[in-house]
């Protein structure tokens, strides 16, 4: 994850105080930037003032730990984040600030980074959380950096409370009740640094040894910190550019800093968005420029926003963003500080955990309307298939072969329906399953079609005939097994749905470009504001309520069509039949 931070600061040399308190028995004095070393960036005017801003004024947590696990420094923010006071966290192991039931785990896994360090989001795909002192919970977002000085490695780490926005996806009500909260907590916190740190540039200034370790210390958190850093002065013009934000934006400092605002990171569309939304909050017009920005400061007071980021290339990524203004001596603004953070792979694991829940939630449907609508579909043909039994018991005399016959062919009828029925389901189950994938072959689709006739005999009413005429070469490449399914469907459907002494045509013509399979009917037809929902699952035209049927064998076959490059369409007057087409393109793989 990254974090960007704009903000303008004075450029006098002064004395830093931090965390409210001083590092014990050090005295350590702050070089100015400008040194051109390879762990020092080249600034021209970043001084002690500036990186003392930086690092208190953020309403970020930051924290710097040793190879061992001890806090060395912690800003005014963190101590606020976790209810300690001044001094109390340095020295502390960093598992203080982690509940109990983490805590060993954490021990390794610090361990682990010591012995490879490298910039990163910590936690990726977990959820992280934090411990206050009066031992209240919260949860947090941490991105981590690590540098070296004076033989010794340190850990850098920025901590975000993400309390409002787990609390936003839970309850957006209660949310801005919480909000209206912080924002008086955050200025009331805001104030009191300011005072502490007045009071203590005068004592900060003797200590030039202290100075100079943290100048370091504040130098190697702008170079080595695994969050994007950006400070922007009041009218919005970058005039620092951190290394990570390099990284992360693909633009060296010499394409940014004195030349563009952070408007160039925002897509068009979402700071026109913003400002129309903003523009209503305020009730006043907010441009869709860098006062979209300024307006965010204003509305979100220390609550991080979710927000697209442009790269150099034009790609883009989510980031969680945090625009903080910096006041003078007179409460007037003079700079604004920004952090975001990269927070791509969690909206893409939010997304895929959304779809799969989608899925989870259309199986349960899948088989509570399968529950449903097998105990109603598989009453009747049980039913015939249980009374035409008991009667073929009552009739023994060879003289009653014909009503035996009868029931023998009910029987047969029943079952066959049955099949049907399953057959439905299990294929309905493996297409929602993504489980199905066409078994191409080449077949004589005129044998297959034949024989698929002659089976559907027993469900011919009286007086009812198929006329099947094929034209061009026998020959196709499909999948045989779903092109049966696809067939029997259209096929029983067109019987069923067809009066005594009626025909059904079936034609299938093999061209040079596409298959195409026709099947007519001179039945009841179909509502015209019904067609196209016949391919939905489980859906029935409103005409069949009082015939059997369960509503997905025409979803099967649009789905075994669309699997071999085909599409359905169909058309129909009513009291006059219904003719369903099929066409597969022979230009992909097929056919």
């Amino acid at each position: 994850m990254t974090n960007v931070i704009f903000l303008r600061l004075p450029t006098r040399n002064i004395c830093i105080y931090m965390s409210g308190r001083l590092l014990p028995n050090r005295n350590l004095s702050l070089p100015a930037f400008g040194k051109n070393d390879s762990n020092d960036m080249p600034f021209s005017n970043l001084n002690t003032k500036t990186f003392q801003a930086l690092f208190n004024f953020a309403s970020i947590g930051i924290l710097v730990t040793n190879s061992n696990g001890e806090i060395q420094m912690a800003n005014k923010f963190i101590e606020y984040q976790f209810g300690y006071s001044d001094q109390e966290l340095f020295g502390l192991k960093v598992e203080s600030l982690i509940p109990s039931r983490f805590k060993k785990k954490h021990v390794q896994h610090r361990e682990n980074y010591n012995s490879d360090p490298h910039s990163r989001p910590m936690g990726l795909g977990m959820e992280l959380w934090g411990l206050k002192k009066n031992g209240v919970e919260f949860p947090v977002e941490v991105s981590l950096g690590y540098f070296e000085m004076d033989e010794e490695r340190f850990a850098l780490a920025f901590v975000s409370d993400i309390t409002q926005r787990k609390e936003t996806e839970n309850a957006v009500v209660e949310l801005n009740a919480h909000l209206e909260e912080k924002v008086k907590e955050g200025s009331q916190s805001l104030a009191f640094t300011v005072a502490q740190l007045s009071a203590q540039i005068k004592e900060t200034e003797r200590k030039d040894k202290e100075l100079e370790r943290v100048n370091t210390f504040l130098n190697n958190i702008w170079n080595h910190a695994g969050a994007i850093i950006l400070v922007c002065d009041k009218a919005g013009i970058i005039q620092f550019f951190n290394p990570a934000a390099e990284n992360s934006l693909g633009y060296t400092s010499a394409e940014i800093v004195n030349i563009h605002t952070p408007v160039i990171f925002h897509s068009p569309d979402e700071l026109s968005a913003k400002a129309a939304e903003y523009s209503v909050c305020l009730n006043r017009e907010v441009k869709p420029d860098f006062s979209v920005l300024e307006a965010s400061a204003e509305l979100n007071k220390g609550v991080d926003g979710e927000w697209y980021y442009v790269k150099k290339d034009k790609s883009l990524f989510y980031v969680s963003l945090n625009i903080t203004p910096l006041k003078g001596a007179h409460q007037e603004v003079t700079s604004y500080l920004i952090i975001a953070i990269d927070i791509s792979e969690k909206k893409k694991a939010e997304v895929e955990l959304l779809a799969a829940l989608e899925k989870e939630r259309e199986l349960n449907e899948l088989k509570s309307r399968f529950v449903s609508m097998a105990s109603h579909e598989f009453r009747t043909p049980l039913s015939a298939v249980l009374s035409s039994a008991y009667l073929l018991s009552k009739y023994t005399k060879d003289t009653e072969q014909p009503q035996r016959d009868k029931h023998i062919q009910r029987i047969v009828t029943s079952v066959a329906s049955l099949t049907e029925i399953l057959n439905d389901f299990l294929s309905v189950g493996k297409i929602e399953e993504g489980n199905i994938r066409p078994n191409y072959s080449e077949f004589n689709i005129e044998k297959l079609i034949g024989d698929i006739v002659l089976e559907v005999n027993h469900l011919l009413k009286s007086g009812q005939a198929v006329s099947y005429v094929h034209t061009g070469v026998p020959n196709v490449t499909l999948d045989a097994s779903m092109m049966r399914h696809i067939v029997i469907n259209l096929l029983s459907n067109a019987v069923k749905f067809s009066p005594e002494d009626s025909v059904v045509d079936l034609v299938t013509e093999n061209l040079k470009k596409e298959f195409i399979l026709v099947v007519r009917d001179r039945g009841i037809g179909i509502p015209k504001e019904d067609i196209p929902s016949l391919s939905k699952r489980f859906f029935r035209s409103s005409n069949v309520t009082n015939i059997q049927g369960t509503g997905l064998g025409l979803h099967i076959v649009n789905k075994y069509a669309e699997l071999m490059n085909g599409k359905l369409t169909c058309s129909s007057t009513l009291g006059k039949g219904t003719e369903f087409t099929i066409r597969f393109n022979k230009a992909t793989k097929g056919v």
